[in-house]
């Protein structure tokens, strides 16, 4: 079993900025990719980025692609989230999910493990 803790979420006006964290505990030597996904209000899980744990190689949706940055630190297990020049189009709660899969995935049902969430809030 993997154990995904998200932290880091808060308000923030637009325009700033947020980190969020996701510390990962357990079997994590299984994961090979871990994401992170949103889900506003009303809508649908929405994917965000995802990194492979083991090459580093990132990649992102459309929709924040150039302001945010996926990053991981082995030694820490752990997995970042850089968010900048945030909109009120980001508010949601993030998710952060943990998978075996070989092949890199943007559906958040081919993820096995997902931490409790993170709300972020960007006011106007």
């Amino acid at each position: 079993q993997v154990q995904l803790v998200e932290s880091g979420g808060g308000l923030v006006q637009a325009g700033g900025s947020l980190k969020l964290s996701c510390a990962a505990s357990g079997r994590t030597f299984s994961n090979v990719f871990m994401a992170w996904f949103r889900q506003a209000p009303g809508k649908e899980r929405q994917f965000v980025a995802v990194i492979n744990w083991i090459s580093g190689y990132t990649y992102y949706a459309d929709s924040v692609k150039g302001r945010f940055t996926i990053s991981r630190d082995n030694a820490k297990s752990t997995m970042y989230l850089q968010m900048n020049t945030l909109t009120p189009e980001d508010t949601a709660v993030y998710y952060c999910a943990a998978g075996k899969m070989l092949l890199l995935s943007i559906v958040d049902a081919t993820y096995d493990y997902w931490g409790q969430g993170t709300q972020v809030t960007v006011s106007s």
